[in-house]
């Protein structure tokens, strides 16, 4: 029996070693949640110091709510009890009673309302911005285009960037496991940016805690938030509505530079953009539009229709052995131009050259073996129109 116990003693031993070592191991996320952290993160925005602020005024005023109810109950049970001689007072109204329980309910809610009204009305005021972007949410990354100010015609996809080692256990996690994406949003320090959100296929959401936004993202819809951050920094969130089986794997992340970063960052991608746009009349051979769709459809499509093609079953179809990649080209071309049912559109996100080269990737591989096994970047610009 004292075997039994002792191991069980140094099991529990392990165990607390292990998980104080675990905990021990983690730093605190750049940007994002810090170890231990019990309360909001640290604001960098105006409407992001007003919501902390507000937070505690309300919490302070629940606390004394709390104890003014609790210590009138817990007093009027111990200094009134039957054991003491204590007898039940007999009256049917009270003019007092009834004018304070009207009059202090009142108060709170005018002690409540006030602030919190003037903070909402503050976070709704995206008039004057300097620079406006869309944030177009999808299953399952962001695309960002500016539509105003400066950087206007800059346009990208930002996804999750944590290797899917780490999510699968088959490596150490890092420090900003899941909060951290291949192509961040990046805008200007003290500028009014105006978020506008919008989504492609389900109810998205866009949110980062230290600027002080969260906005919903509906198809079909458009709606706007704000911020104006004061510092320079990078700052993390995360998609904040129920948006599939990948929901925890779309990432936020802002990027605050300065002024003149930031109009260094605008001519550099702008640069990027007119190196990358392909001449649509090209013709290109299967092995070279073979070799950049296996990177467009690693980055894009892998998601949800796996690495291997084969689907999720009930969710997403399986491309290996499909009858849409292996029949004509013109559907598989008015698939990914237009979407249809959960596959979002790309013909705003994705090159003529991208999308001929992703369709010729899935027609020759795995165990596809279509019949015209190439689409040129000159087909998907003529099905456009």
């Amino acid at each position: 029996m004292n075997y039994v116990k002792r191991l069980t003693l140094l099991s529990m031993a392990a165990l607390g070693l292990t998980i104080f070592g675990s905990a021990s191991a983690v730093n605190n996320m750049d940007g994002g949640p810090a170890v231990h952290q019990l309360n909001f993160q640290t604001p960098v925005t105006a409407i992001a110091a007003d919501i902390y602020v507000l937070h505690n005024w309300m919490i302070g005023i629940c606390l004394v709510i709390f104890l003014a109810v609790f210590g009138v109950m817990f007093y009027s049970i111990l200094k009134h009890r039957k054991s003491l001689g204590h007898k039940s007072a007999s009256f049917h109204e009270s003019t007092t009673v009834e004018i304070a329980w009207t009059v202090v309910p009142f108060v709170i809610v005018v002690l409540m309302a006030l602030p919190a009204t003037k903070t909402v009305v503050a976070m709704k005021d995206t008039s004057n911005a300097d620079i406006t972007i869309k944030a177009t949410g999808m299953q399952w990354k962001w695309g960002y285009d500016y539509l105003k100010g400066e950087g206007e015609g800059v346009a990208f996809l930002s996804a999750l960037s944590t290797p899917r080692d780490q999510i699968h256990g088959a490596a150490a996690k890092g420090d900003n496991y899941l909060l951290e994406v291949d192509h961040p949003l990046v805008v200007p320090v003290n500028k009014k940016i105006r978020i506008v959100t919008t989504a492609n296929d389900v109810i998205h959401a866009w949110g980062v805690p230290s600027l002080g936004v969260k906005q919903d993202a509906i198809p079909g819809f458009v709606r706007d938030t704000w911020f104006k951050a004061e510092k320079i920094g990078t700052y993390r969130g995360n998609c904040y509505e129920l948006c599939g089986k990948e929901h925890a794997f779309m990432p936020i992340v802002v990027n605050v530079v300065s002024e003149e970063g930031y109009a260094k960052w605008v001519a550099d991608q702008k640069k990027a953009m007119a190196a990358n746009a392909d001449d649509p009349s090209k013709t290109w051979t299967v092995a070279e539009l073979s070799a950049r769709g296996e990177k467009v459809y690693a980055a894009n499509c892998a998601a949800c229709h796996q690495a291997n093609g084969k689907g999720v079953p009930g969710a997403f179809p399986a491309l290996d052995g499909s009858q849409m990649v292996n029949g004509p080209q013109d559907g598989q071309i008015a698939i990914l131009l237009n979407g249809k049912n959960a596959m979002p559109p790309w013909k705003g996100s994705l090159s003529d050259t991208e999308i001929a080269a992703v369709i010729t990737y899935t027609r020759n591989n795995w165990s596809n073996k279509a019949d015209d096994n190439i689409v040129q970047p000159a087909e998907v610009l003529a099905a456009r129109k």
